[in-house]
């Protein structure tokens, strides 16, 4: 079996990394022409890293990540919410991992040139249409190389698009009416070198749904010398007068924080200074937040999606990154259950699409971060006693009930390998 993977992000690396330990051919044709460590940080969260630590992988992030110990939500008045340990601090037997989604992105790539080979991983070739969904057969399909702009066609036995949000393959099964669904939130993301808050592998998160700031360190290096390098962001709601998505030319722009600075001037603690993690930021950059709703199905004969091009959801939960990496492991998974290859991919679908499609619906109602909504209207001055406000039993509640939709509450992974 060989199959072709469009995309060399996170999802598409850990598919081909996947296949390989299982012995299935795998080649990736990526539309960059240099993969490069770009982006700022991500979670990996215990169910995820699980994946990865039997793909081997578990010591080099430990080396470069930083072991998350915990979890605090906190009033925009900085009077804390909720706090929860996290990873092996928590009990499970794999750790949450926060770390610069580039350097992860490059690990994962240097793994799969040293494993499947350099041949296995094709770049400057952006997937450009299907031509045959493999009912009777292959899934054949033409790229366009960059450099001379010559068309390569080229085929397999299954056909993934792990390609992101602005998913060429999925654009071919969904030409029209499938545009990004704007937040009317728009996100400033960076990171600043800093001392140590609090433990110093601690991730936090402040306000409510409409001004909002989470941070978190992603350098073990760093940490192992007594510094920070603090990965945050910050998050205000936009006129309501602004309803469209704003073009993808404007996503991902630097800006100066002038913008939105303002909004957090007031926001010091005791343990923390946020306007001064906003200012030593060197290059901020403007995202809006969007995500797209479900779709009816992902496979199409021998062609499926994978990760953010099936389904982009908000960055709520810290689950963007570990949901492609569990939809890599379902899909060999139910490859190798059986020698039927489309009911392969429909028994993955079955299993995935409602799963991820909940996530996408339960973050638009913002996930576990809805204690710090709670908060904001129950307490808009601040309490003396949060259990006057939201009683921990709720409390405890919003946060099982996102771990088991996510699939990474200790019950549900309990005894797995």
């Amino acid at each position: 079996m060989k199959i072709a993977i469009a995309g060399g992000g996170i999802g598409g690396l850990t598919l081909a990394l996947l296949c390989h330990r299982h012995g299935i051919e795998a080649e990736v044709w990526e539309a960059s022409e240099t993969l490069r460590p770009l982006g700022v940080g991500i979670n990996l969260l215990p169910h995820a890293v699980r994946v990865l630590s039997e793909l081997g992988l578990r010591d080099a992030l430990a080396d470069i990540a930083v072991e998350t110990s915990s979890l605090s939500y906190y009033n925009k008045l900085g009077q804390r919410i909720w706090h929860e340990p996290r990873g092996l601090a928590a009990g499970y037997d794999w750790p949450q991992f926060s770390i610069h989604r580039g350097e992860f992105q490059m690990l994962l790539h240097r793994t799969v040139v040293e494993r499947l080979g350099a041949g296995a991983v094709h770049t400057g070739h952006s997937f450009e249409s299907v031509l045959d969904t493999g009912a009777r057969g292959q899934a054949r399909f033409v790229l366009r190389r960059r450099g001379d702009n010559a068309a390569v066609e080229s085929g397999a036995d299954v056909l993934v698009g792990a390609d992101g949000i602005h998913s060429a393959v999925r654009r071919h099964f969904y030409p029209a009416g499938d545009l990004p669904r704007f937040s009317r939130r728009l996100l400033w993301r960076a990171v600043t070198e800093a001392p140590p808050y609090l433990d110093g592998r601690s991730m936090f998160m402040a306000g409510h749904q409409d001004q909002k700031f989470v941070a978190y360190p992603i350098s073990e290096p760093l940490r192992r010398q007594g510094r920070s390098l603090v990965n945050w962001i910050a998050e205000l709601r936009v006129p309501d007068s602004v309803s469209d998505t704003p073009p993808r030319s404007d996503w991902n722009k630097q800006v100066d924080k002038s913008v939105f600075r303002a909004a957090f001037a007031g926001w010091r603690w005791d343990w923390i200074d946020i306007p001064a993690l906003i200012d030593g930021a060197g290059a901020i950059y403007e995202f809006p937040m969007v995500d797209k709703d479900p779709l009816p199905r992902w496979t199409f004969d021998r062609v499926t999606l994978l990760g953010d091009a099936a389904h982009p959801m908000y960055p709520i939960g810290s689950n963007g990154s570990a949901q492609a990496i569990l939809d890599a492991r379902y899909l060999v998974d139910s490859l190798l259950g059986t020698r039927d290859t489309g009911y392969a991919l429909r028994e993955y679908e079955a299993e995935r699409l409602p799963r991820t499609a909940g996530i996408v619906l339960r973050n638009r109602m913002n996930g576990p971060e809805q204690v710090m909504q709670l908060a904001e209207e129950r307490a808009p001055q601040g309490f003396s006693d949060i259990e006057q406000v939201i009683p921990r039993a709720e409390l405890e509640a919003i946060s099982l009930r996102y771990k088991q939709l996510a699939g990474f509450d200790r019950q549900s992974m309990q005894g797995k390998v």
